[in-house]
């Protein structure tokens, strides 16, 4: 049955949803062995809860941990409380800290891989660097207890209260030191988060990449890989190809994504990616192709999906969540279309419109009757005549 979906100069087309999904295999399939590949997860939200705007997000955490579930069931690692569950947009720090131990507690239940971001979100504006310090330490140390491998995730406190490049080789060091295991490093871009302009001691981008191979290369054997997202590939590649031997670099740029892990004769990346959250199956399943030295197959699984991607993080980037958290609804991964902090309004109904269009039209929903309807329901919400 025709959908009219409004699109972004508020008029009504026709769309005609399709019928039957992608086929792709079913859960129970083994992790690829060529590439080490982690969803970063969303967060389910209780409707229920009465809350309001600041004040503590409340989860469903029965959906929230089978989302989980489902990414491992298909081979993907989960990385755990980043910024697709809202970490610093509604979702607090005694809450993550929760999400973590949870999630870690499930990871082992079925032998799921799981890194779970440390940050410094506690804190209020205005801390100086020695708070900065604790704070990382205070949430490595719950990572730690969990039993995930912890990522040291950017700071909006560290870019605020840093003079140059010497804070963060100090800080960075102190850190890795400590750390019992091998971290991995986040390197996210101000089109992700405003905060984080200048980070790592410097606009100049080459030079920020300096810093950051300098802490790398002080401290041998304490980083695992660099999650990169900066949305450029060709800055990706020219750091990936100078990372030492052993740390790998996991693109988290969810416009290049098919080409950085196809790789290339001097390397590939691995993948850390918001956008794996609602590509789960069919991601996991192009980058098995790879295992089997098949990268047209991978190329034909994943490149399509691209389009859906640059859609849901197109400007303001920082709100890809909001498409990702529709398409869950839609897959029937949760019973309802509501995020923590109000996000699900962030994203305007032609955006929501167009993100269904594209996820539909690669059969990513399991049950495609499911969608139109709640796509349907959804419409009617804003008014929309069908």
């Amino acid at each position: 049955m025709t959908l009219r979906l409004p699109d972004s100069q508020g008029r009504l087309r026709p769309y005609e949803p399709r019928t039957d999904p992608l086929a792709l295999p079913p859960g129970g399939a083994p992790p690829a062995v060529s590439r080490t590949v982690f969803s970063a997860a969303h967060v389910v939200a209780d409707p229920y809860a009465d809350v309001s705007p600041g004040s503590p997000a409340v989860l469903d955490w029965d959906a929230t941990l089978a989302f989980r579930h489902h990414l491992w069931s298909h081979g993907l690692g989960v990385a755990e409380a980043m910024d697709t569950a809202q970490r610093g947009m509604g979702l607090d720090w005694p809450v993550a800290a929760e999400l973590i131990r949870r999630s870690a507690a499930e990871a082992r239940t079925v032998g799921g891989r799981i890194a779970c971001g440390a940050g410094t979100d506690q804190l209020p504006p205005g801390a100086g660097l020695f708070e900065v310090r604790e704070a990382y330490e205070e949430q490595l140390a719950v990572v730690a207890e969990a039993g995930a491998q912890p990522i040291l995730m950017a700071s909006r406190a560290l870019a605020a209260a840093a003079y140059g490049p010497e804070d963060y080789l100090e800080l960075y060091g102190n850190l890795l030191r400590q750390s019992t295991e091998p971290v991995i490093l986040h390197w996210l871009g101000p089109m992700f988060d405003p905060a984080l302009e200048g980070y790592w001691g410097s606009a100049d981008l080459d030079a920020a990449t300096d810093v950051l191979l300098a802490v790398i290369a002080g401290h041998p054997g304490k980083v695992d890989g660099v999650k990169v997202s900066l949305l450029d590939a060709g800055r990706e590649v020219a750091l990936r190809r100078r990372l030492p031997a052993g740390v790998r670099c996991y693109t988290g740029d969810d416009f290049h994504y098919p080409e950085l892990i196809a790789g290339d004769e001097e390397g590939f990346s691995h993948a850390l990616l918001g956008v794996f959250d609602p590509l789960g199956p069919l991601a996991a399943t192009a980058v098995r192709a790879l295992d089997t030295g098949d990268p047209a197959g991978f190329h034909a699984l994943l490149d399509p999906t691209v389009p859906l991607a640059r859609h849901l993080f197109q400007p303001p980037t920082r709100y890809y969540k909001t498409g990702v958290v529709l398409l869950a609804w839609l897959a029937g991964h949760q019973s309802h279309f509501t995020m923590p902090g109000g996000l699900h309004a962030a994203r305007s109904l032609p955006h929501l419109a167009r993100a269904y269009e594209l996820a539909d039209a690669l059969g990513l929903f399991p049950d495609p009757k499911l969608a139109e309807d709640r796509m349907r329901t959804l419409l009617a919400l804003h008014g929309v005549p069908q």
